[in-house]
């Protein structure tokens, strides 16, 4: 069972299919991709039955926080899952997260069960408490290619598409599927740094007028899902 604690600053672009295949290849000389490669990745959100979370992520207070259940790929009884709970103060992102097997995760969610005693556990523990009937809402998952920087380890850039959300069938095995958040064309970009940005990073940017976005996968989900009689397809239609 192991933890992990992050803090830094992450920032959001928008891309679409060309600005991501002329990205990377400027990337080549600064960035290395991670060593898993393309992933899919699943998050299982936590929230209240008026899903308070949510409301709050878009209102952009000063203090923000989430809490979900991550998985690498979909995930049996046995496999690593991680408890994330994830803060924001002033636009900086506090990530606590420990890891679990996927049959301990669901005791503690289903039934109340105590899988370990750590500060981090005893945080979620709090989270949990402090928020009435939280309790699994949305499933997302997508793909993500992650890179780093070759000399700035602390610099991390990741590109998600294909992303999908649900809120049946919230089970980590279940399958990958639901419906889209962004248009086919359109690759959601996350730069992760401890400090500034780089240079060619910024120039790019600036170049293709590339403007940072506030969006949140999990805030767009609860978007559609709570407009009455809407239709949950892809959002060109």
């Amino acid at each position: 069972m192991n933890q992990t604690v992050f803090k830094r600053y992450e920032l959001k672009y928008r891309l679409n299919r060309r600005q991501f295949a002329e990205l990377l290849n400027i990337m080549q000389p600064y960035m290395k991709p991670d060593r898993f490669g393309r992933s899919t990745i699943q998050s299982l959100y936590l929230d209240t039955p008026s899903f308070l979370l949510a409301r709050r992520s878009l209102e952009h207070p000063l203090y923000k926080e989430k809490l979900r259940v991550r998985s690498y790929g979909l995930a049996g009884p046995a496999d690593p899952v991680f408890f994330e709970l994830k803060k924001k103060y002033e636009s900086i992102v506090y990530k606590r997260r420990v890891e679990m097997t996927c049959e301990e995760a669901a005791r503690y969610l289903y039934q109340g069960e105590t899988v370990m005693d750590t500060q981090i556990m005893r945080e979620i523990d709090f989270c949990r408490k402090r928020y009435e009937g939280l309790a699994p809402r949305v499933m997302l998952s997508y793909q993500r290619e992650a890179w780093y920087g070759k000399e700035d380890h602390e610099l991390r850039i990741t590109f998600d598409d294909r992303i999908l959300w649900r809120d049946k069938c919230l089970g980590m095995a279940d399958g990958i599927f639901g419906a889209p958040l962004l248009k086919e064309d359109e690759v959601l970009m996350e730069v992760k740094v401890a400090a500034s940005m780089p240079h060619w990073l910024v120039q790019f940017l600036s170049r293709e007028k590339i403007y940072k976005t506030s969006f949140s996968k999990y805030g767009t989900a609860y978007q559609i899902l709570s407009t009455p009689y809407q239709i949950h397809e892809s959002p060109d239609k």
